[in-house]
């Protein structure tokens, strides 16, 4: 195992719908194979027109399937697909077909956003208050494709797709310096036009405010190159449909990552989530934050074309048979997605 240790110097309410869209009774729905006991998903269609991504509900995923963009596969994977265009949620210009644990289940008394519904690292205050002190996400998937078309390729998150994440819940008020609505950990896959192999890595955000300049995403490598390396990563890099799997594991205050895949291996890296990576950072990493996971096929290729790091200008024009045609769309093919309580590290 090739292990690294990353210290200090690293590098309006939502509508729910029904099952009303679901697939038809008799064919196999995502939750018939995967556990979605808690988890809701959102999608990259608005079909009650509120101009906000469609959500569906923990009780209604368990009947669910889009036979677009949420389905299982002939050899019973979960697919989640999604266009460079389409409608988005609020303070991203990216679409998505991502699921959301929701660690409450279906007792909606609990509110989303309360520690009944959300994990928490175990010095945070009333951390006993939350659903859970940690947690882990173990995922095997393929990514079977990502958008060919950037208006800005040479921004890095062109081509690239985010298939697992740690998100922090984002509130109105800050003055504790906790709630921004960071994330500690967004996985991609990346691969440019052209390219046989893309790259999978992995980035920490510094847990500052917004408008804080130095609120970046720190990369940290995987298998391949990072994203701003226009270079083709070879054999070191993974081919789209090739499988590999990954485990975030939030161990009392500690975030362990770990990769696997069969020709290259494994890699594993540790951070801490009370401690600031670097200087820079909030000092106390994400040790006051409201935390949760999700998974599934988060597209980083914006349609935006304004000023700044994450607006790359992808080609899309909204009517998915002519974005899927043209290569306008990322998707993601899981064979494994399991949540579960924290367990200690290897040693």
């Amino acid at each position: 195992m090739k292990a690294t240790l990353v210290k200090a110097a690293l590098l309006a309410a939502p509508l729910f719908l029904t099952a009303t869209t679901a697939s038809a009774d008799d064919a196999p729905v995502p939750a018939s194979k995967f556990d979605l006991s808690q988890w809701k998903i959102t999608l990259p269609i608005d079909e009650d027109g509120d101009k906000k991504p469609d959500e569906i509900n923990v009780k209604a995923i368990q009947k669910y399937s889009h036979p677009d963009f949420f389905y299982l596969d002939e050899d019973g994977g979960m697919v989640f697909a999604t266009p460079n265009k389409a409608t988005t949620t609020a303070n991203t210009s990216n679409t998505r077909s991502e699921l959301r644990q929701m660690l409450r289940g279906t007792n909606t008394r609990i509110g989303t956003h309360d520690g009944g519904n959300n994990f928490a690292v175990e010095a945070r205050k009333d951390s006993d208050k939350f659903a859970s002190i940690g947690g882990k996400m173990e995922a095997t998937l393929k990514v079977d494709h990502v958008a060919k078309n950037a208006g800005n390729p040479n921004k890095a998150p062109a081509y690239s797709v985010v298939i697992g994440q740690i998100h922090a819940t984002k509130y109105k008020s800050t003055s504790s310096g906790f709630g921004y609505g960071n994330e500690p950990i967004k996985i991609y896959y990346k691969k440019w036009p052209g390219h046989e192999y893309g790259s999978v890595f992995w980035t920490y955000e510094r847990n500052l405010a917004r408008d804080n300049p130095d609120r970046k995403d720190i990369a940290v490598p995987v298998f391949g190159n990072l994203w701003d390396n226009p270079e083709d990563p070879g054999e070191k890099g993974i081919k789209l449909g090739e499988e590999f799997s990954y485990t975030i594991n939030v161990h009392r205050n500690t975030m362990y990552v770990n990769f696997t895949n069969d020709r290259l291996g494994e890699v594993g890296h540790a951070v801490s989530l009370i401690k600031g990576v670097d200087e820079l950072d909030n000092p106390y990493s994400y040790g006051g934050d409201t935390l949760y996971f999700k998974a599934g096929a988060y597209n980083q290729c914006s349609v935006a074309t304004k000023p700044g790091f994450w607006y790359a200008g992808c080609a899309g024009t909204g009517d998915w048979e002519t974005d899927k045609a043209n290569g306008d769309y990322a998707q993601a093919t899981f064979s494994r997605l399991v949540v579960s309580e924290s367990t200690p590290p290897k040693k």
